[in-house]
């Protein structure tokens, strides 16, 4: 009871300080690059004459879809179908890089968070690349991508966090590690560990939303904010309809907004566990999706510099019967065309 109510007295002094620009939760936000800065063990370049695009195929149940080739997916730029130039299926290795917030908040939770994380690992395949990067006020790296898992999780244990009433800049960290992903080819996925909140400035928050529409990167958004929500057990009904409390709740609210805009942007998902026994299960099927992803690229029409729309269509797998359920298909919808120099 005293843990509980030191997170929620602490989690209100972060929510008091908070800068979160309401005007920019929007609906439908707009795009915008930044610069690079992280070492790759094994990097893959890529050409911009590419354009890579993740691909998570379901049925209606929910389950992902078995047995498809190239010739089931059909891409779509501003709706004139383009050749698939390259294709990796699911058996093939995928980028997997964790980002964890370090803050006062997430040091509280006494590391159940990292420890159902291991979920998350043993889920993987042998072949897919883990990257581990912290971030409070700014990111920092802590593990390069490996496939050795051990390692990865010897960095969960030896994970340090920033305990001062500092910055929390999602957004700005967040730019700057995709930055780092540009020229990382293939299957790309930031599992990321936060509370959604966010002290960057509001034109970074808008950049990274704009950003994101464009990106080739599937973000899987985790809140931690399941046990911070719950008040003490001996709270009372005038307590908990304060106003310190409602403002609190109004600031987690805007916090979920952010996280679901950053993962649902760019094809991905965002998680909102209530305890540890539920970060387990997201974990694990946060491993699923990573192994189940195809990427698809196509060589762009034109170099206009301009946002093309981007679709893809699945065929039904062959052996099938007609009539089969439709899939559903999550992918990024948009991208950057390259300029003519």
């Amino acid at each position: 009871m005293r843990r509980r109510q030191l997170l929620a007295v602490l989690y209100i002094l972060v929510f008091s300080s908070l800068r979160y620009p309401q005007q920019v939760v929007s609906q439908n936000p707009p795009i915008a690059p930044t610069q690079s800065g992280a070492q790759h063990s094994e990097p893959i370049r890529v050409s911009v004459d590419r354009v890579n695009v993740g691909v998570l195929v379901t049925d209606p149940s929910g389950k992902f879809a078995e047995g498809l080739q190239r010739e089931n997916f059909h891409i779509f730029d501003n709706g004139v179908e383009q050749p698939i130039t390259d294709f990796l299926n699911v058996e093939e290795a995928a980028q997997a890089l964790v980002l964890i917030e370090a803050g006062p908040a997430v040091y509280l939770l006494e590391g159940s968070h990292l420890r159902a994380a291991q979920e998350f690992l043993s889920g993987l395949s042998a072949d897919d690349r883990v990257a581990v990067v912290k971030y409070a006020d700014a990111p920092q790296g802590l593990v390069d991508f490996t496939v050795n898992k051990q390692s990865i999780a010897a960095a969960f244990d030896d994970l340090g966090f920033n305990l001062g009433f500092g910055s929390l800049n999602l957004s700005a960290s967040l730019s700057k590690v995709l930055d780092w992903l540009t020229n990382v080819h293939g299957k790309k996925t930031i599992v990321l560990l936060s509370t959604g909140v966010d002290t960057s400035s509001t034109k970074q928050i808008q950049d990274l939303l704009n950003r994101l529409q464009t990106s080739d990167v599937r973000i899987l958004a985790v809140s931690l904010t399941g046990d911070l929500r719950k008040p003490p057990p001996a709270a009372t009904k005038k307590k908990s309809t304060s106003p310190k409390a409602a403002f609190t709740s109004q600031q987690f609210a805007e916090a979920d907004m952010l996280l679901r805009q950053i993962a649902q942007t760019t094809g991905g998902q965002a998680y909102f566990p209530a305890n540890s026994t539920e970060l387990s299960a997201v974990f694990a099927h946060i491993a699923q999706i990573v192994r189940h992803e195809f990427s698809l690229a196509f060589v762009p029409p034109a170099r206009d510099g301009a946002i093309h729309s981007l679709e893809v269509r699945v065929d039904a797998a062959s052996g099938q019967p007609a009539g089969a359920p439709v899939y559903r298909v999550d992918c990024r919808r948009a991208y950057l065309a390259p300029a003519t120099p």
